[in-house]
């Protein structure tokens, strides 16, 4: 998968319906969020996604696509969402494992958001 389409595929999962997100999504997706209890795994992940905003807008920012080995992707991005009033940064990873010819599952996915502190040297 060259570089746009890795970046279509992972831009499609913010804004995938449900059923469509289910299909992109490994069955033992490892998963790190922001929210408690922060580190999941299989269908607990998958549910854990189940009530996220129907974003009027994504962008994926500052990308990088390493391919460490043959049918294995990594992803790093930051993301920023808004949902009318609402908005969300978060710097990302994902790991897509090739399962046959084009087609593509997310086996891990972890969101960060950006520091609020400043650390002083």
């Amino acid at each position: 998968m060259d570089d746009q389409r890795v970046w279509e595929f992972e831009g499609s999962l913010w804004d995938a319906s449900d059923e469509r997100y289910q299909e992109r999504i490994d069955a033992e997706i490892v998963m790190a969020l922001p929210r408690p209890p922060y580190v999941f795994q299989g269908q607990d992940a998958k549910d854990a996604v189940k009530a996220t905003p129907d974003w009027d807008s994504v962008e994926l920012l500052d990308r990088r696509v390493s391919r460490p080995q043959e049918g294995l992707i990594v992803v790093a991005y930051t993301a920023r969402c808004t949902s009318g009033e609402q908005k969300y940064e978060a710097h990302c990873t994902s790991t897509l494992r090739m399962r046959g010819h084009d087609d593509w599952l997310v086996v891990q996915h972890q969101q960060t958001p950006p520091l609020t502190a400043t650390v002083e040297p």
